[in-house]
């Protein structure tokens, strides 16, 4: 698949540090550190876009999925695009691709991912439904109106 038919239904984009750290023995990062730059990017998506509010409602990992593809290298200049896919009651999907942008401006795929949360009440510690302002949110930003269940 063409990259650009890949990167077609993603509106949210941000930048991913690469640090140090992240890499391994190998000089590329560690296979660990694909995790974080999911959390990263989904963390930014959540501030800039869905405007969660910590303060009433908790959210879990309670799955992870990662198709490594190519190694991210120390000196690459990585992006995280981001995009909510399904919408349970209580629990939800997001996507994730990480390409390197190259000098010339060309994309190489590095990742694609995905992880399904739960929104947790935090006296309860169970899953509570989503809250609405926060569906609504991602229902029209990601546009998934059909994939709700």
């Amino acid at each position: 698949m063409d990259i650009n038919d890949l990167l077609k239904p993603f509106k949210y984009k941000t930048e991913i540090a690469i640090r140090f750290a992240d890499m391994d023995m190998f000089g590329h990062a560690n296979n660990a550190v694909y995790l974080t730059y999911f959390e990263q990017a989904r963390s930014d998506y959540w501030r800039d876009i869905i405007k969660w509010d910590w303060k009433k409602t908790g959210i879990i990992v309670a799955k992870a999925e990662v198709d490594y593809v190519k190694p991210i290298l120390l000196d690459e200049k990585i992006f995280g695009y981001v995009k909510t896919s399904r919408l349970g009651n209580s629990s939800w999907d997001i996507e994730y691709v990480i390409v390197c942008e190259k000098e010339d401006g060309s994309l190489s795929l590095r990742t694609k991912g995905k992880t399904v949360q739960v929104a947790i009440d935090y006296a309860t510690n169970k899953p509570t439904p989503i809250p609405v302002v926060e569906r609504s949110l991602m229902k029209s930003f990601d546009n998934i109106w059909l994939n709700e269940i």
